[in-house]
C-alpha cells in the first residue's frame, strides 16, 4: 500500500520541513501485502535535526499529529536514535523505505 504514502508526498514533505525532520522512512506492513487499508496503522521511522529538548517535544508530537490527520489513521512514530533491540532493528531494516530526506 505504498501508493497511500506516495500520493501524499507533497503534504508529507511540508510536515517534515515544518517539524525539522532530517529523514523520514516508512516500515512495517505499509510497505508490503499485509497492509489493511481499513484498519492498519502506519509506521514511520524519523530522524530530527539537532533540537533543544522543548523544541524536540514540539516537533515530535506535531509531526505525529500532522501525519495522523493527513492519513486519517493512527501513526506509530519511532525515532531512529531510540532503536536498541537488534531484532526490532532487523525487522525495520527489512521493510524500511525512504519517504523524505532533507
Amino acid at each position: 500500500m505504498r501508493s497511500l504514502v506516495d500520493e501524499k508526498r507533497d503534504a508529507i514533505e511540508a510536515l517534515c520541513l515544518k517539524f525539522n525532520v532530517r529523514r523520514l522512512d516508512v516500515f512495517g506492513s505499509v510497505t508490503g501485502a499485509l497492509f489493511n487499508p481499513s484498519n492498519s496503522d502506519i509506521d514511520f521511522l524519523v530522524e530530527f535535526e539537532q533540537l533543544a529538548p522543548a523544541m524536540h517535544y514540539e516537533c515530535y508530537f506535531g509531526l505525529q499529529e500532522g501525519l495522523e490527520t493527513l492519513f486519517g489513521r493512527h501513526v506509530d512514530l519511532v525515532e531512529s536514535a531510540s532503536l536498541r533491540n537488534p531484532y526490532f532493528i532487523k525487522g525495520v531494516d527489512a521493510t524500511r523505505e525512504p519517504v523524505y530526506a532533507a
